[in-house]
């Protein structure tokens, strides 16, 4: 216990000057336009581009007329229906941002509850396990958009947007190959922990889940200047502006989230544009050979393992796991003692080509080939091995630019 109260009083003392930037705009508006700002930046993201951006089917009769009509005491019926253990507070600041987000979301749902069901079961059983309450999962959203790729402007990152120092604390590895901030599993359970202990710091959720904003400095602070009291909205305006708008936007997200229906929004039915899982590796493997070992996009692969900031995951320091689609593990393990040998081998001396895995190839003569498939082009088979269209073409004497389905070429 005494390793525990010495282990807490330093993480405040670490995090004591580390508060977010303020803005000179309206709470409501600030959080709702960095929501906004990190679901853009998930839109933009590559199986959002190629994918979601298209699909996107959600109709909305959300009536601003409507919601104003509507007296408090209707969404604190709803509110307490949840049975939540965070205090669902009602007032004119949760009434904004309740009323932000309903508009926001008008044209945003679809994605938002795909990523939902793509993270929340994972944040479910991190919370569980440290003893958070089931609804601070929703502060995801409120944070980063669901967006593991998100990072803020004063350098918060990933779904639960760890600041560095505070990521370091809590066993998140950074250095100038791997952010763990970015994944989202590491980071989950660093969240769980973290809010764990600050709630054992305070002793009351929606402080705690404040002070996972602005750093339990800057809460002990405003307690200070609040003449002792420990109540959220008693010690409201001695916060930092972020602040008092991150508790009524968690509020707002609950219920938008459970109740998006009663107000007129009715999303369409997208599906997850991959389904994925993991493999442990123990050894440094370049993403260059899993990419072109599996037949995978490097900006796929990318996407999927956001912690990994250079194309390398450097496992040789200890077991680190890669995403990969679920169709793409089986190669991937037929394949891997080959791309753990062929990435030492390039770190060490030089670049090795790599065939596909799955591909139709036979190897003859100097070299590998390369058999075209429905789809190919000669510039998407020379990306795939590395080389030049110009190159491609020397070694297989092509004059034009015409391949056939089945044509073996030299790579």
């Amino acid at each position: 216990m005494k390793v525990r109260i010495i282990g807490i009083v330093v993480l405040l003392c670490t995090l004591l000057y580390m508060p977010r930037a303020e803005a000179q705009e309206g709470d409501a508006e600030l959080m709702t336009r960095r929501y906004s700002e990190s679901y853009d930046s998930l839109l933009n993201s590559y199986y959002m581009r190629r994918f979601a951006h298209h699909h996107l089917r959600s109709s909305s009769s959300f009536s601003l007329e409507e919601f104003d009509a509507l007296p408090d005491s209707v969404f604190e019926t709803r509110m307490r229906a949840l049975h939540t253990v965070v205090p669902m507070a009602m007032n004119s600041e949760v009434r904004a941002h309740i009323r932000l987000y309903l508009r926001i979301m008008s044209r945003r749902l679809d994605l938002t509850l795909m990523q939902r069901e793509r993270f929340f079961p994972l944040f479910e059983e991190a919370l569980d396990r440290y003893g958070v309450p089931d609804e601070v999962k929703y502060l995801t959203i409120v944070e980063s958009a669901l967006n593991p790729e998100a990072t803020s402007r004063v350098g918060a990152a990933g779904l639960w947007q760890f600041m560095y120092n505070t990521g370091r604390v809590y066993d998140l590895e950074v250095n100038s190959v791997l952010d763990e901030r970015r994944d989202p599993v590491k980071a989950s359970y660093a969240a769980a922990r973290y809010l764990s202990d600050l709630h054992r710091v305070f002793n009351d959720w929606t402080l705690a889940i404040a002070a996972y904003n602005c750093g339990p400095g800057n809460i002990n602070k405003a307690i200070a200047r609040s003449g002792g009291k420990r109540d959220f909205w008693q010690i409201y305006y001695n916060l930092p502006r972020e602040t008092r708008g991150y508790i009524p936007s968690l509020i707002a997200v609950i219920y938008v989230m459970n109740y998006y229906e009663t107000h007129g929004l009715r999303p369409g039915r997208l599906e997850m544009p991959v389904r994925t899982d993991t493999v442990v590796v123990h050894r440094d493997v370049l993403m260059h050979y899993v990419a072109q070992a599996t037949g995978l996009e490097m900006e796929a692969l990318r996407a999927l393992n956001p912690q990994y900031r250079v194309d390398l995951v450097p496992a040789s320091s200890g077991s680190l796991a890669i995403t990969l689609p679920t169709n793409k593990v089986e190669p991937f393990l037929r394949m891997q003692d080959s791309i753990s040998k062929w990435s030492a081998d390039s770190l060490l001396r030089r670049p090795v080509k790599v065939t596909p895995a799955g591909k139709s190839s036979t190897k003859g003569g100097s070299g590998h080939y390369y058999t075209v498939r429905k789809g190919d082009t000669l510039s998407s088979i020379a990306r795939k091995h590395g080389i030049s269209v110009a190159t491609l073409k020397k070694r297989n004497g092509l004059k034009g630019d015409n391949i056939r389905v089945g044509q073996k070429l030299k790579v």
